[in-house]
């Protein structure tokens, strides 16, 4: 299983903590963390809010980036404690819970990060991906159904596809398999990226292979491979479903 929040997203979020005269001060901070092709996250502060809690945060965020991840939860738990009620730390701890497997804490925090703010898609999908790593096939997918039927911003739109395409596609449980529909989603959100994301375009390509057609998965495995800016994680993991595809073998 691919956790698209570790290898297949490579984005940035904006942290805007805004004021208004007397009762409110404006700062903005942009922070790179592991997540591909989102809109900004806007994080009001009123008067009264502290910015320890984002200086905190945006510390752990680079020390996870880094994989420092014992200083990272350092980090983010001093956060939480500074603001309790700041729900994109509690999105960035459920991602280190789930580097130290502890999976249960990590679907707490995605739920809680939604219930201060159940826009939140990206938790959601998070979320969804912990259950399918738990085996709970089921939830995981509606969770993504539910993300995919109500139309979010068109990036996270293409986000929600792309992982329904990759679980139809490599679910252990065939019963939850689906080729066509995988080929669909996935064609859909390369379209909404513009054709701007690799691991999208590498979804593709693997619906391709899925399908049979191994002409079109190794094109468009080609045009992954030739995005610039890949990590060498996601270039190792590319260059294997290539390889994979010139066998005529499916994931």
């Amino acid at each position: 299983m691919k956790l698209w929040t570790s290898k297949r997203r490579a984005g940035r979020w904006r942290a805007r903590i805004a004021v208004a005269k007397a009762s409110v001060i404006l700062v903005a901070l942009i922070v790179a963390i592991e997540v591909r092709g989102t809109e900004p996250i806007i994080v009001e502060y009123s008067g009264g809010r502290n910015r320890v809690a984002v200086k905190f945060w945006t510390d752990a965020e680079s020390q996870l980036k880094k994989g420092d991840v014992e200083n990272a939860r350092r980090s983010v738990d001093a956060a939480i404690r500074s603001d309790p009620t700041l729900w994109p730390a509690l999105y960035t701890r459920a991602k280190i819970f789930i580097r130290q497997h502890q999976y249960e804490l990590a679907l707490r925090d995605c739920g809680e990060a939604l219930r201060q703010d159940r826009t939140f898609i990206d938790a959601a999908l998070l979320r969804a991906q912990i259950n399918e790593r738990l085996g709970r096939h089921a939830d995981s997918i509606n969770e993504i159904d539910h993300v995919v039927s109500i139309r979010p911003r068109p990036d996270a739109f293409a986000d929600a596809l792309s992982q329904r395409a990759w679980f139809r596609l490599t679910c252990p449980d065939p019963s939850f398999r689906d080729e066509k529909q995988a080929l669909k989603d996935a064609m859909t959100a390369c379209k909404l990226m513009h054709w701007e994301d690799e691991n999208m375009i590498d979804t593709l390509a693997c619906a391709y292979a899925a399908a049979g057609d191994f002409d079109s998965a190794l094109r468009y495995e080609g045009q992954a491979l030739a995005m610039k800016g890949i990590s060498p994680d996601d270039s190792k993991a590319l260059q294997q479903h290539l390889a994979l595809f010139k066998q005529h073998r499916a994931l």
